[in-house]
């Protein structure tokens, strides 16, 4: 089954939410909102999903041009997105690897590799850049 894009949703969904370069951090602040929404909704449309595509970009310009910060370790990336997601280490076992296997990535003893990553990115609905 092959998702189709329709424009006139898009265009719906874009002057609804009106993305702009991100100059103000109540700007900063109402971007973040909507996408915090599209991140946790379940079954996000084609159109959904560009539009949270486009506004993470303008919030990572803002971010990194307003808060720069060294790069985390992909194991802190992790916790982070788990703690923001309430999932729990035993909620990923099968999906990245047995008990101990989960562990030692959480904690940073593991590295996570490639697939793991795939995996992550595509259970999280985010990057696998992320995790890498």
């Amino acid at each position: 089954m092959t998702l189709t894009f329709d424009q006139n949703t898009y265009r719906n969904l874009l002057t609804e939410v009106v993305p702009v370069a991100i100059e103000t951090e109540q700007e900063y602040e109402r971007v973040l909102k909507v996408v915090e929404e599209l991140t946790f909704k379940k079954n996000r449309t084609t159109e959904e999903q560009a539009l949270h595509k486009l506004l993470v970009i303008l919030i990572e310009a803002y971010e990194t041009k307003n808060y720069p910060m060294e790069q985390s370790a992909p194991h802190e990336i992790l916790q982070h997105i788990m703690e923001s997601s309430d999932t729990r280490q035993a909620d990923l076992v099968g999906i990245v690897g047995s008990s101990g296997v989960v562990s030692e990535i959480v904690n940073g003893k593991r590295s996570i590799s490639k697939a793991q990553a795939k995996v992550l990115s595509e259970y999280f609905k985010v990057s696998p850049s992320l995790f890498i």
